[in-house]
């Protein structure tokens, strides 16, 4: 099987020099391609995590510019209610420094993932990922598959959301709905 990748519009909070957030949420519906429409189910995640294999947390896909990986303890992974939890320690790289600088901004696309479907349910044009193999996930500076979430930066100093940003991000949802 060919691995997928998966991208979506999440939150994410810089706190020094450590990205927080959600590299996939459940239930939030993505059409893909134009082809079919996918939700993530509860769970999905859960045999991975508890595999401990070692997955990458990357900028844009690329295995060219690794920002943190499980096996070193730099990328923190769990489930939760809302979906795929990560915390992730940013190197002190030019593609560390880019994406923290475009985190506290605002700037950033959101959180993608790569992965194998290993047991997903199919109706029509309407597809459920309920269990899949993590390969890694990723930073996106431009365009994420998946929306209805926002993406948040705090600023180191005071740790507060950038409202601004926030409040234009959900009156685009709204508008768009």
């Amino acid at each position: 099987m060919k691995p997928e990748r998966r991208a979506l519009t999440v939150e994410i909070r810089a706190k020094g020099r450590r990205l927080e957030g959600y590299a996939a949420t459940f239930g939030n519906p993505a059409e893909i391609g134009g082809r079919f429409v996918e939700t993530i189910a509860r769970g999905a995640f859960a045999a991975t995590l508890s595999s401990r294999g070692d997955i990458l947390a990357l900028v844009d896909h690329d295995p060219g510019r690794v920002l943190a990986r499980t096996r070193s303890g730099t990328l923190r992974l769990s489930e939760d209610s809302k979906g795929l939890a990560f915390a992730l320690d940013v190197p002190d790289t030019s593609h560390g420094r880019d994406v923290l600088a475009l985190a506290e901004r605002g700037d950033l696309g959101g959180m993608s993932f790569g992965f194998t479907a290993i047991d997903e349910h199919r109706d029509g044009d309407r597809r459920e990922l309920r269990a899949v193999e993590l390969h890694e996930i990723s930073v996106v500076l431009a365009w994420p598959a998946y929306d209805g979430t926002i993406i948040q930066a705090r600023s180191l100093e005071t740790g507060a959301p950038f409202r601004l940003y926030a409040e234009r991000t959900l009156k685009l949802l709204e508008l768009s709905r």
